[in-house]
C-alpha cells in the first residue's frame, strides 16, 4: 500500500489540469463500457426467447430475432468502443506518469552522494530502474482498467442476479469469488519469494555481464574469458533456478484457480437448469445466466494474472522506491545563497574527515592557497589527498572545521553554484560515448563552435582533431576507450578551459602517462592553470617543483610545507620521496641506454628534472 500512495500523485497530478480531464475522460468511458456489459447478455436472452417459440413470450414475432441480434451486435461495438476510448484517452497520463517516476529517479541517484556511488553496482542499479519503471507503468494501467472494472462487473453481476434470480444465486456467485481472490491472494504471497529471488539474481548476473563488458581490455589482457563466462553462467544458474520455482509455483495457481472457477460455474448452471425444468426460468434465462457468468469468469480469471503481475511489479518497485527513499547525504540548507565567484582565495580551517568513523582520514589541517597562486599536495597513497579535493566540490561535508573560497563557507552556497566555480582535470579522465566536440562542451553547454574550438586550440589538441576526417563530429568511443591516455586528457583540459572556473584541481593529471606525453600535457596545463588559483594533487613531484608551497600529507596531517627547495634542504619525507624518484628516474636512463627501456613501465618512473 506504501508503494501505491507513492504512485498514485503520478496518475492524479496537481499541476496538470490536462491530464486530470483525461482520467475522468477515461473513467466515464469505463464506466459506460461496464454498463454495457451488463446490457449485451439480455439482448441475446431476448434473442434466444424470441426463437424458443415454445415459451410463450410476447417476442415471438419474426422481427424480434433479427432486431436482438442487431441490438446486440451493436452494443458489442459500443462496448468495444468506449473500452478503446478509454485506452487512448488514457495512454497519455500513464506515460507522463511513467516519464516523471523515471526523471525523479534519476534526479535521485544523480543527487545521492558519492559514497554511495562508490560501491553501487552499475548494471544492477540500471537494471533496478528498469524493472522499477515497468512496474509501475504495469500497475497504473491495470489497477485502473483491470482491478477497478473488474470490481464493478462483479457488483453488477451479483446485483443482477439478486434480482433477476434470487438471493441464493448471488449468494454462491459471491462465496465462488470470494474462494477465488482468497486462494489468488495466498498464493500469490507464498510466490512472492520466489519473485524476490528471481529479481536478485537477475540484478547479479546483469551486474557480472556488464561490469565484464565494462573491463573488456583487463579480461583480454589476462585471457579470463572463460573464467568470466564461467561467473556468468553461475549467475544465470541462479536465475534459472529461481525461474523454474516461479513457473511451477504459477502452473499451481493457475490450476486452483481454474477448479474454482468451474466448480462454481457448474453449480450456478445446475441451478438455473433445475429452475428451468421446474417452469420458473426460460431457456433465455438459462443462456443470460451462463453468458453473465462467462463475462464475469473471464475478467476475474485474467483477474488472477493481473493480480499476479502486479504482485510482482509491486516487488519490482520495491527496490526502486527503497532506491529513492535512499537519503540525500550532502544537502543545500534552506537559505543557502549563490556561490559568487572572485578572486579564489581557498582557505581549509581545522578540517577533519572520516568516511568511517573508526578510521579518520583528514585530522586538523588548515591551509590557504592565495588567489592566482598553485599550491600542491604530495604524500604516500591514503594520506588523504584527494580528499581534500572531494571535500572542496563538497561530495561529502567535513566532520569538523570549515572550507571556504573567498570567504564564503561552501556549507551556506548551493551545491550548483559551487560546482559551477570549480574546474577539475582528474587522473583518470572518462568521456561520454559521444563526439569529441561534444565532449568538449560539456565545460559549458551554451559555448559556441569557435569557442570550443578556441578551447582546444590551447588544450593543444586543435590540430589533431582538425586532422580527423569527422573532425569534432568525432566519435570517442564509450568511455573515451577509441582515443590515446594523452588525447583524452587534452579533451579534459579543454573542457575546463571552457568552463572557466575560479579555482582549478589537478588531481594526478599526467600520472598515467608517459613522460614525453607528460611534458606535453604539462605545457598545457600551465597554460590554463596561469594566473587562476591551483591545487595540483601530484606523485610525480617534477611536476610541482614550480608550486608556490607544496604540502606534505601524511596520515591525514601537514607533515611539512614549503617551497620545493626549502623542504629539500630540510631533509625530511619530501627530500626522501625525492631521493627516491630522482634514483628510479636514474635506473631508467641506464636501461634506456642497454636497450632495454621499453621492458620498464613508464607510468611507474619518474624524471625530476
Amino acid at each position: 500500500m506504501g508503494v501505491v500512495r507513492d504512485v498514485l500523485p503520478y496518475l492524479w497530478p496537481k499541476d496538470d489540469p490536462g491530464l486530470r480531464a483525461r482520467v475522468v475522460l477515461s473513467l466515464v468511458s469505463l464506466a459506460l463500457a461496464k454498463a454495457l456489459t451488463v446490457v449485451v447478455p439480455y439482448f441475446y436472452k431476448g434473442a434466444v426467447d424470441a426463437l424458443d417459440t415454445g415459451t410463450g413470450t410476447a417476442l415471438g414475432i419474426a422481427a424480434a430475432p433479427v432486431f436482438m441480434i442487431l441490438a446486440y451486435a451493436v452494443a458489442r461495438i459500443l462496448n468495444q468502443a468506449f473500452a478503446q476510448a478509454r485506452d487512448a484517452i488514457f495512454a497519455r497520463v500513464g506515460q507522463r506518469a511513467l516519464r516523471r517516476l523515471a526523471l525523479r529517479t534519476f534526479r535521485h541517484v544523480h543527487s545521492l552522494s558519492l559514497r554511495f556511488h562508490l560501491t553501487r553496482r552499475t548494471g544492477g542499479l540500471s537494471r533496478i530502474i528498469e524493472r522499477g519503471t515497468k512496474g509501475v507503468d504495469f500497475l497504473l494501467r491495470f489497477m485502473l482498467f483491470s482491478v477497478i472494472p473488474t470490481l464493478i462487473e462483479i457488483g453488477l453481476v451479483v446485483a443482477v442476479f439478486w434480482v433477476h434470480f434470487g438471493g441464493l444465486y448471488a449468494v454462491v456467485l459471491l462465496v465462488t469469488v470470494a474462494l477465488y481472490v482468497v486462494f489468488t491472494y495466498v498464493v500469490n504471497e507464498w510466490r512472492a519469494r520466489f519473485r524476490r529471488q528471481l529479481n536478485e539474481t537477475d540484478t547479479d548476473a546483469n551486474t557480472k555481464a556488464v561490469d565484464s563488458l565494462l573491463n573488456y581490455e583487463t579480461v583480454k589482457y589476462f585471457g579470463n574469458e572463460e573464467r568470466e563466462a564461467a561467473r556468468y553462467d553461475r549467475a544465470m544458474a541462479g536465475y534459472e533456478e529461481a525461474a523454474v520455482r516461479t513457473q511451477m509455483s504459477l502452473a499451481a495457481l493457475n490450476l486452483g484457480q481454474g477448479a474454482i472457477i468451474a466448480v462454481g460455474l457448474a453449480i450456478i448452471m445446475l441451478m438455473v437448469a433445475s429452475g428451468v425444468q421446474e417452469g420458473r426460468f426460460t431457456i433465455g434465462d438459462f443462456v443470460l445466466a451462463n453468458t453473465f457468468l462467462i463475462q464475469l469468469y473471464m475478467p476475474l480469471n485474467f483477474l488472477g494474472t493481473v493480480f499476479r503481475e502486479i504482485k510482482q511489479s509491486l516487488i519490482d518497485m520495491e527496490t526502486m522506491f527503497t532506491l529513492l527513499g535512499e537519503p540525500v547525504e550532502v544537502v543545500d540548507r534552506p537559505d543557502a545563497r549563490t556561490f559568487t565567484p572572485g578572486p579564489g582565495e581557498v582557505r581549509f580551517e581545522g578540517v577533519s574527515f572520516a568516511y568511517d568513523p573508526d578510521r579518520p582520514i583528514l585530522k586538523d589541517v588548515s591551509f590557504t592557497i592565495p588567489a592566482g597562486r598553485t599550491v600542491a599536495l604530495v604524500g604516500p597513497s591514503g594520506g588523504g589527498k584527494s580528499t581534500i579535493a572531494r571535500l572542496l566540490f563538497r561530495f561529502y561535508d567535513t566532520g569538523a572545521g570549515c572550507i571556504a573560497i573567498d570567504g564564503q563557507d561552501i556549507r551556506e552556497v548551493t551545491q550548483a553554484s559551487l560546482r559551477a566555480g570549480l574546474g577539475v582535470v582528474p587522473q583518470d579522465t572518462v568521456l561520454f560515448n559521444d563526439t569529441i566536440g561534444y565532449n568538449i562542451r560539456y565545460g559549458r553547454l551554451d559555448a559556441t563552435d569557435a569557442e570550443v574550438e578556441a578551447a582546444a586550440a590551447q588544450a593543444q589538441i586543435h590540430d589533431f582533431v582538425s586532422r580527423l576526417p569527422k573532425g569534432y563530429a568525432t566519435e570517442v568511443g564509450e568511455r573515451g576507450l577509441k582515443l590515446s591516455g594523452g588525447e583524452k586528457q587534452r579533451v579534459a583540459i579543454a573542457r575546463t578551459i571552457l568552463k572557466d572556473p575560479c579555482v582549478l584541481i589537478l588531481d594526478e593529471a599526467t600520472s598515467a602517462l608517459d613522460v614525453d606525453t607528460e611534458r606535453e600535457i604539462q605545457s598545457a596545463l600551465g597554460a590554463v592553470s596561469r594566473g587562476r588559483t591551483t591545487l595540483v594533487i601530484a606523485h610525480r613531484l617534477s611536476t610541482v617543483v614550480d608550486a608556490d608551497e607544496i604540502l606534505v600529507i601524511a596520515d591525514g596531517r601537514i607533515e611539512e610545507r614549503g617551497t620545493h627547495a626549502a623542504l629539500l634542504a630540510r631533509k625530511g619525507r619530501y627530500a626522501a620521496m625525492w631521493s627516491r624518484q630522482r634514483a628510479a628516474a636514474e635506473a631508467r636512463a641506464v636501461l634506456a641506454e642497454a636497450g632495454e627501456g621499453s621492458r620498464s613501465h613508464p607510468a611507474a618512473l619518474d624524471d625530476p628534472a
